[in-house]
Order: C-alpha cells, then structure tokens, then sequence
C-alpha cells in the first residue's frame, strides 16, 4: 500500500474531436471551424477548473483520408499552447516535439519560449517518431528502432545545455552601470554527438522552471532506458493492473539505479473513460461511438499499433501473430499480450484499438470510474493518469464535473493549485545548472 498523502497527478490528453476514431461523429462533438481555438480553449480552462496538473499535446506529421481523425488536420503544438498560456494561469502545457525530426536549438528555443510566456508552466514530451511515414515529410531514410533513441538521448543532452546557457537573474538590464547582462553569466555550449552538434548559446534567458518538464512516453526496453535517465514524467498504455505494476516497480528501479529519487519520475498511464450518469448510459455512448467506426481509419490504426497491415487477417478468428516491426515495439507487444490475455478475436481488438488504442478503457459511472483509478493508485501502479476523453468537450466536462469531485472528497486529488509552475504542481525540483561534457565558461 502506497502511502495516500500523497496526491494523484492528472493530465488531459487533447486529441481533438476525440480519442476514439468515431469521437467526432458523436452528437455533443464540436467539430464546426476546424481547427478550432474556442474549442482548445473550453478544454484548457475546464482543466484548469478541474486542477489538472497539464494539458497535454500529442503531434504527428502525417496526413490523409485514412489517419486518424485528430491528426488529420491540427494545430502546431507550441503554437497553440502559446495561445492558451494567455487564458490559463496555472495549468501545465505540455506538447509532444520529434528528435528525430528536428534540431535541438529550435526545440530548446520554443520550450524555454513557452516557459517565459507561461509563467513557468511548459512540459516537453520527447518522441523518437515511430512511423517511417513521417519521414516522406521530410525527404530523410527513417531511423531503425534503436537508432532513434540513441538520437534522444543526445538531443535531450543538447537541449538541457542551452536552456543552460544562461545564469538565472543574468540580464539585469542596469541602465546606471550600462551592463545589459551580469558579467561571466554566460555559458556557451560546445557540444558534439554522433548526431548533433551545437556550437553556440540560447538567446532566451534560463526560463522559470530552469529546464521545462520533461515527459518520455516509450515503453520497451530502449525508451525505459531513456526515461530513467531523463523523464520527470512517463506516460505509458497499460490495461492490466499486474503488468501495470511490474512495469512502475521496474521503471522506478531504474530510476534509482541510476542515483535518481524515484519520486523524481512521475508514472501516468493513459485512461480512457467513458462516463455515463449510469452504467447503462456509459455502455450506450461506448457503443454508438463503435457504430459509427470508419473502417479504413480503424485499420490504420491498428495496423500502425501493430506495424502489420491488418485488414488482410478475418476478423472473427483469433488475432493471429504479428512479426516485430521497427515502429511501437512497447505498443504491438501490449496489444498482442492483452489480445491472448482476454482470448479476443481480430474484431474485439479492432474495437479495442479504435477507441483507447490499448491504454486502460473504463466505462461506467464516476463512482465506478474513480474507484478503478483509486486502486491502481494506492497499489502502486500509476502517480496519476493522463486522461483520454472519446470525444470533447462533452465527455471531458463528464469527468470533471463527476469524476474529480470524487477524488477529491477520498483525499486523491488536489482541491487547488499550491504552487504555480508544473514543476510545482508535480512535486518536482527545479534543476540545477547543468555542467556536463563540452560545456565552456564565458567571461
């Protein structure tokens, strides 16, 4: 048993219209002016209302008549939580930005932006990429599995140099002594890897929370690796409480095997709830999104999950066995365990993956929904959760008016911010100066 005073974390995971792949066809879906700002901006202050630690941006490049219904069309990340900064004064703004699909000085930059704009509220959630589709985007060959999370690491090494650049209160702007800047302020990184360089410093000054809070989602054996050495915060599918807990236990060894508190790396696995002022009602929602499943958008994501084109297999017969891809290891490997766990058929997981993607799928009332997320807490299997409404706003207002009032009054869940950064609100550290290899002093 975990000890209760500490307080679940939670992170709404925006995919607009909705997670689940028929979100948007939903009656109470806002899907009018797409891409839609007044939308993102119901969201961001609902969750700010509801105390959410962050809102949360996934992002991917690839578009087309088959993809999902959320990245069809989207804005760019940085840009839209800029824009919400603006109408929000506590909750985190955390996004997803590719290493391996961009350069660590204009990731650095934005984040530290972010960071200024926000009060000290800005997460970065570092993906490797793991479709070979985004790579046509770019005219680049996609890097092999490991490959790209060795490209990570040093990305993320390079980032925390710049944001470094600076000494925190350098720029006194003293018109009396006509320094602008504090003498020997300035640290200039020099740094070399195998796949970036940086030679140069970050014009942004160190940012409130020093480096934004970093958020690792891979789960097999490399991006495990990754997080224990970098994540303040890992965000990861699980559906069974078992494995759930083996996968926290082991993370957080990690962590601490690496010298690191394992309170400095916040598990939160997805939730996908679907919450209904009755069971019957929930279950009613959860089958008429099902009805309304394109086809050909569900393949896709399934067979990306799965790195197999699936609409070859039938659908009523056992889900057959897939061969390992260079795309979500961590993900197929999930699917194809809960598959065999729950003996589903090809049809069952379709249903499964168009919906919650294989992240924990709750459908009921918000006793019975807070009840679940109660436990896996207090058994040690989550910090807290990133929660994944099937469609926005409606079943995100749901949860915040029946779900969180319920965590509250069990003593779970903040009943308000006490700090103002995401560093505060996840009870994590502000970091120090980083002096690492390559690293010069100016004066």
């Amino acid at each position: 048993m975990q000890n209760l005073q500490r307080k679940m974390r939670l992170g709404v995971f925006v995919q607009t219209p909705g997670h689940h792949v028929a979100g948007w066809r939903h009656p109470d879906a806002v899907t009018d002016g797409w891409p839609n700002l007044g939308l993102m901006q119901h969201i961001a202050a609902t969750a700010e209302r509801g105390k959410f630690d962050m809102f949360f941006l996934g992002d991917g490049f690839a578009t087309g008549y088959g993809e999902h219904p959320s990245t069809i069309g989207k804005f760019e990340p940085l840009t839209l939580l800029s824009a919400l900064a603006m109408g929000t004064s506590r909750l985190g703004l955390a996004a997803t930005a590719s290493t391996t699909y961009a350069e660590p000085y204009h990731v650095a930059r934005g984040f530290a932006s972010l960071d200024h704009l926000s009060g000290g509220r800005a997460g970065w959630n570092v993906v490797t990429t793991a479709y070979a589709k985004s790579s046509a985007v770019f005219g680049r060959q996609h890097p092999p599995h490991a490959e790209r999370y060795a490209m990570a690491e040093e990305f993320v090494e390079a980032c925390r140099l710049l944001w470094d650049t600076w000494d925190d209160g350098a720029f006194i702007g003293d018109k009396a002594s006509g320094r602008f800047v504090k003498p020997g302020s300035l640290h200039t990184p020099s740094f070399e890897g195998k796949y970036f360089t940086v030679s140069g410093g970050l014009n942004v000054p160190r940012s409130p929370q020093g480096h934004p809070v970093l958020i690792q989602a891979g789960s097999s054996g490399p991006g495990q690796a990754l997080a224990a050495r970098i994540a303040d915060v890992v965000f990861t599918a699980q559906n069974d409480l078992g494995e759930a807990k083996a996968f926290y236990d082991g993370l957080k060894a990690q962590v601490t095997g690496l010298g690191r508190n394992a309170k400095s790396a916040l598990v939160m696995p997805g939730v996908f709830p679907v919450v209904g002022r009755t069971e019957a009602e929930a279950q009613a929602i959860f089958a008429e999104l099902n009805r309304n499943i394109d086809t050909a958008q569900a393949f896709t994501v399934l067979s990306e999950r799965l790195g197999t084109d699936m609409s070859v297999y039938p659908m009523d017969e056992p889900v057959p066995d897939v061969p390992e891809t260079e795309s979500l290891k961590s993900r197929a490997a999930l699917l194809l365990a809960m598959a065999r766990r729950e003996r589903l058929t090809l049809r069952d997981l379709y249903y499964r993956v168009a919906a919650a993607r294989g992240h924990l799928l709750l459908i009921g009332t918000p006793p019975q929904i807070a009840d679940v997320l109660e436990e896996w807490f207090r058994s040690g299997a989550a910090d807290g959760f990133n929660v994944m409404p099937p469609f926005f706003p409606g079943q995100f207002d749901d949860f915040v008016a029946g779900v969180v009032p319920i965590l509250q009054d069990r003593g779970l869940f903040r009943a308000d911010y006490e700090g103002t950064t995401l560093r505060d609100h996840l009870g994590l550290g502000r970091p120090s100066h980083v002096f690492s290899r390559g690293v010069s002093r100016e004066t």
